[in-house]
């Protein structure tokens, strides 16, 4: 591993705590993100920040990059509108994201459902199923 890699390492560990689950584009995700109010107060006349975190639930559409560099974007509905949003991976402000479901895509870059509505749109639920053995039984 060269220097850089070392480096790279060490970031990934710093920045993110507890590690992401594994996901894959087809997924249904819900990405629980930090969000930073800032307002001005007028009799106090200084900058308030609030920080909360606001959910953000799609389908994940594609995963790119590696290492600090990566990213997954995810797409969701918003009003009849397609809203879509990129998360870096090792981003400070992407708290949690948790798997609502899996889904089962031939394809590692979803960008066709971009054109599509209603049931074209739809993504059926992969299921992995553990092969029934005698051992597995008991």
């Amino acid at each position: 591993m060269n220097l850089l890699q070392t480096l790279e390492a060490e970031q990934m560990a710093s920045v993110r705590a507890k590690p992401l689950p594994d996901f894959r584009p087809g997924d249904t995700l819900k990405v629980n993100v930090k969000v930073v109010d800032v307002t001005y107060d007028e009799k106090a006349k200084a900058n308030k920040t609030r920080e909360r975190i606001q959910a953000f639930e799609g389908v994940c559409i594609a995963r790119q990059g590696a290492g600090l560099n990566e990213a997954f974007t995810v797409r969701k509905l918003s009003y009849g509108e397609g809203v879509e949003r990129v998360f870096p991976i090792y981003s400070p402000l992407v708290d949690s994201v948790v798997v609502v479901r899996k889904g089962k895509v031939r394809r590692a870059k979803l960008y066709y459902l971009r054109g599509r509505t209603g049931k074209s749109a739809r993504i059926t639920e992969r299921t992995d199923h553990v092969a029934a053995t005698p051992e597995a039984a008991a």
